[in-house]
């Protein structure tokens, strides 16, 4: 799939489903307004990208202000044992990406536990270490956010080695976040996180599971944006089948006293997605992590040696995805992660 085989109008609906759509009784008009386009067109033009171009649609919240400890997660595991522990790492409902990278550490996954949770992050990746039988595992949280969120050029016009624009969501939004979560707010996010319906009036049914009118729903949601918890509403798109067909972390070695200036620096690039400050091991040097996302491999190649000809930055490699074993959102106020818990501390004979 390559951008060339989406048409303008497909691009177009992309584009503003990226941008964040309206919390609107009827989102799907207010799409069409934006891209040029019927109600009824957007509607038809959603269902067939939904099979491949795009992943979901709904509301992005920031985990952290919602209360969730979560972290990315490094392991080292046997080749032939590799698949194996995908699979076993993938059974905790908090495990949302997990990939194979090209790395000694070959096993990259993100994880995420409720603020209630009996056993925390670090003691939750030792138990899935052990369980998937890896030979060294680390944590890599989040120690500093210079940027989250990525916007695909659907027109294939820019040239992403120089474009650049400013982060949507970072560090300061997430430290000005509201904490507070009450159990209205609760039953209100078990919603808004589900893949919105491609119905005329998709929020109908979500308002009634929640026992509230849709406008207090919608304003609800759009509280959630005001206090930072909520990200925005918007679409996460199957980035190959959409034309992107390579993402590349580029992890950097960069002096402490550097890591502010640098990490904003990458992250004005448009196509760096996620650029973090993580913490650093004996066996991991690299602080700062950029997610690129090119129509190619070369093309992700020069973007990386774009940043590192801005920031003077040439200690780095490139972990590419190999192999998907999952690639979902974290459900949010569910009883999945609660079962897992309460089962593994029945098993292991745990005294939390």
């Amino acid at each position: 799939m390559s951008l060339k085989s989406i048409d303008e109008q497909d691009a177009a609906i992309l584009t503003v489903l990226q941008d964040g759509i309206d919390l609107v009784e009827r989102p799907y008009e207010a799409i069409g307004q934006k891209a040029g386009l019927t109600e009824a067109e957007v509607m038809q033009r959603i269902e067939s990208m939904k099979k491949d171009k795009i992943r979901q649609i709904s509301a992005i919240f920031d985990t952290r202000a919602l209360g969730y400890s979560s972290s990315l997660v490094a392991a080292r595991v046997s080749t032939e044992h590799l698949d194996a522990a995908a699979e076993i790492i993938n059974r905790h409902p908090g495990v949302t990406h997990n990939y194979k990278r090209n790395h000694s550490f070959n096993l990259w996954f993100t994880l995420a536990v409720p603020p209630h949770s009996r056993l925390g992050l670090e003691e939750t990746t030792r138990i899935l270490g052990k369980q998937a039988g890896v030979e060294s595992i680390r944590l890599l949280p989040t120690l500093k956010l210079f940027k989250i969120g990525v916007n695909l050029d659907m027109s294939g016009k820019q040239d992403l080695t120089k474009t650049k624009a400013a982060p949507q969501y970072r560090e300061e939004d997430r430290n000005s976040a509201s904490r507070e979560v009450t159990a209205r707010d609760m039953a209100l996010i078990r919603e808004l996180q589900k893949d919105l319906p491609i119905v005329e009036r998709p929020f109908d049914l979500w308002a009634d599971n929640a026992g509230v009118t849709v406008q207090e729903l919608l304003e609800g949601a759009r509280n959630f944006v005001a206090k930072k918890q909520m990200r925005r509403y918007s679409a996460v798109l199957n980035h190959r089948k959409a034309g992107y067909t390579a993402n590349g972390m580029g992890v950097w070695v960069v002096p402490e006293d550097r890591t502010d200036e640098v990490g904003y620096r990458m992250a004005q690039f448009k196509a760096v997605s996620h650029c973090y400050l993580r913490p650093v091991y004996e066996d991991w040097p690299y602080n700062i992590f950029t997610m690129v996302h090119g129509r190619s491999l070369d093309e992700c190649e020069s973007i990386l040696q774009a940043i590192e000809d801005e920031t003077g930055i040439t200690d780095r490699i490139t972990l590419y995805s190999t192999k998907e074993y999952k690639k979902t959102r974290v459900s949010y106020f569910t009883p999945e992660m609660d079962a897992w818990e309460e089962r593994v501390i029945r098993e292991l004979g745990l005294n939390v």
